[in-house]
């Protein structure tokens, strides 16, 4: 990971939190690896096998989540009126209204109406104020918003 990652407050604590929890659950599997030892033959055990593929996930992504650490970078929302990295924004088009908060990429869910800073619509709205209208292309076409509401 060379370069900066952009977090918000919110994703930096979530990060956190998960990171905590994988170190938590390192103790949970060792002691899974130990129990499924104690059966015997470890090439037909399949108790162990799920232990080892589940040690080898959790310490994969505890070193991902101590890399974003690293090179993460914190930007907190400003009430300057403009959008930036965790504003929520009150959008709409012709055909209705939509709620988003602005995240760094890592913290992305679309579905869960957190979007990227980086995305085609993240990157439009960025730096834009209420009552601007905002042009958006999409697969589809070109699709206009108007920021109705910035938190």
């Amino acid at each position: 990971m060379g370069e900066d990652i952009l977090l918000s407050p919110q994703g930096l604590q979530k990060i956190k939190e998960e990171l905590a929890e994988r170190k938590e659950l390192r103790k949970d599997i060792a002691n899974k690896i130990a129990e499924a030892k104690e059966h015997g033959d470890l090439s037909e055990n399949a108790e162990y096998h799920q232990a080892r593929d589940d040690q080898a996930f959790n310490e994969g992504r505890v070193l991902e989540l101590e890399g974003l650490l690293k090179s993460g970078t914190v930007v907190a929302k400003e009430n300057s009126g403009f959008i930036g990295i965790g504003s929520q924004i009150k959008i709409s088009n012709d055909q209705r209204e939509l709620e988003y908060t602005i995240v760094g990429a890592t913290e992305a869910d679309p579905a869960a109406g957190m979007i990227s800073c980086e995305s085609p619509l993240g990157v439009a709205f960025l730096g834009k104020k209420v009552g601007e209208q905002v042009e958006v292309k999409t697969p589809n076409g070109v699709i206009k918003y108007t920021i109705n509401q910035i938190n």
